[in-house]
């Protein structure tokens, strides 16, 4: 045992060429863009017509916070396959479970746009949609902290934040695609189209996405860190019991190393982590699921106007997220993080104005500016410093729990407490409250935080 693991240090780097960043770049970036323009797709049809087509029977504010709590339980199922998929990735490497992931994904996706509706088969057409949230939601879980851990660990120190804001691009990618799509189905089918059949199209259109991507992750390598991680043998991970072992009969140094990935106390990291997940992913329930049904429900606009919202802000983000990265990259990732969350907090009302102004140019600018700063920004330097924060023995496993517990509090529950806080208030200040809070407790967190730029991936233990 002690031979092996000492071979298992003393291994070289592993090598990748600049083929093999671009390939892993783009694999995660596309199963990011798909996760999320799965997301989307179910979210606008749960904002627009799914409290119409699966849940018909009560009044227009019960159906919509019907259609956002069937929303909120992939988050649920998102957890457990957090947890299932992480410590699978952190045992026998990252490449097989992004693999499985997005097989999860794509399949349950297609199968929403062949469900019968409520007409056809009654309370069982929203049960099968809750099963098959389910299942989309547990391969879902691990599909993000899969793309990000891989594209951290393969980027050259110097440029990580940049190359791992291409993970938050790919949401971009995947909210502009979904909205796009749905923008033109509202432009171009009348409701009665909409209601029978066009719904439909986005979920089936999914499928051809998902072929490429499984076609790319086949002939994708394992990430670097993980083949040089001194607790991995033979491409899998030793046990703890193992790695006690080692460490008995290791020399000092040898042995400190090995110690320092399993003997330390865990929690802080992980907690910090949450903390600046819990902005992002807030703030990204609200604007971009809960406001486009409240916009549609509520304000004197055109039916398409908060769609087109989303997809202005997501072309604007193609420009946000690589220039916060590169940021993130120059001036660390605390102040970046202090900045925005701070900007965040300090707009939150002016941006509700604009947006229930009733105007369609203000409803455009208050969508796309909150979008961008509160939710593609934070998303940028959280794809980087979460997975800097922890050690890479554990790092998958921790990074998707911080994200799946932040959008279980926040992203799942947000936009139901959101629409019963309007529909109880009939105003629109509760928006406003909720995304101050969830900033400010970013703001905090990252404030605590340690700072985390160049910090060497390879290390088992956590960076704080």
């Amino acid at each position: 045992m002690k031979d092996s693991v000492i071979a298992a240090q003393q291994t070289p780097s592993a090598q990748r060429t600049t083929r093999d960043l671009t390939r892993a770049a783009v694999s995660g970036w596309l199963g990011t863009a798909m996760e999320f323009m799965d997301f989307q797709l179910y979210s606008l049809a749960a904002a627009i017509v799914f409290n119409k087509i699966f849940f018909p029977d009560v009044s227009p504010a019960i159906g919509l916070i019907a259609a956002m709590a069937t929303y909120g339980v992939g988050y649920v199922a998102r957890l457990a396959g957090a947890v299932y998929f992480g410590r699978m990735g952190d045992r026998i490497g990252r490449k097989k479970v992004l693999y499985l992931t997005i097989l999860l994904m794509g399949a349950s996706t297609t199968l929403i746009g062949v469900l019968p509706t409520y007409a056809t088969i009654g309370i069982l057409a929203p049960l099968l949609l809750v099963v098959l949230r389910l299942v989309q939601g547990f391969g879902a879980g691990a599909e993000i902290a899969g793309a990000t851990v891989m594209l951290t660990e393969y980027a050259p120190v110097r440029r990580r934040g940049l190359i791992s804001s291409l993970v938050s691009l790919g949401t971009n990618s995947g909210t502009l695609a979904a909205s796009a799509l749905w923008a033109v189905l509202l432009a171009v089918l009348s409701e009665d189209q909409l209601l029978s059949w066009g719904w439909r199209l986005p979920f089936l259109l999914s499928f051809a996405l998902m072929i490429f991507a499984v076609w790319l992750r086949r002939s994708l390598k394992e990430s670097p860190v993980f083949e040089q991680r001194p607790d991995v043998v033979d491409g899998v991970a030793l046990a703890r019991d193992e790695v006690e072992s080692a460490i008995a009969t290791a020399d000092s140094h040898e042995g400190s190393v090995l110690a320092a990935g399993i003997r330390q106390r865990k929690g802080k990291a992980f907690f910090l982590a949450l903390g600046l997940r819990f902005g992002q992913a807030g703030n990204s329930g609200l604007i971009q699921t809960f406001l486009v049904g409240y916009i549609a429900t509520n304000l004197a606009v055109g039916r398409s106007v908060p769609t087109d919202a989303i997809v202005y802000g997501s072309l604007a983000g193609f420009a946000t997220v690589p220039v916060i990265g590169l940021l993130g990259d120059r001036f660390g990732r605390r102040a970046v993080y202090l900045t925005l969350s701070s900007l965040t907090t300090v707009l939150a009302f002016p941006v509700m104005l604009l947006i229930t102004s009733g105007s369609t140019p203000g409803v455009m600018i208050g969508m796309a500016l909150g979008l961008n700063v509160g939710v593609l920004g934070l998303f940028s330097l959280e794809s980087v410093t979460m997975a800097e924060l922890f050690g890479s023995r554990t790092r998958f496993t921790q990074l998707a729990l911080a994200k799946e517990l932040g959008g279980i509090l926040a992203t799942a529950i947000g936009p139901v407490l959101a629409a019963t806080l309007t529909a109880v208030t009939g105003s629109w200040w509760p928006i406003a409250a909720m995304l101050i809070v969830y900033s400010l407790i970013t703001f905090v967190s990252a404030y605590l935080a340690p700072e985390t730029r160049g910090r060497d991936l390879v290390r088992l233990e956590d960076a704080v």
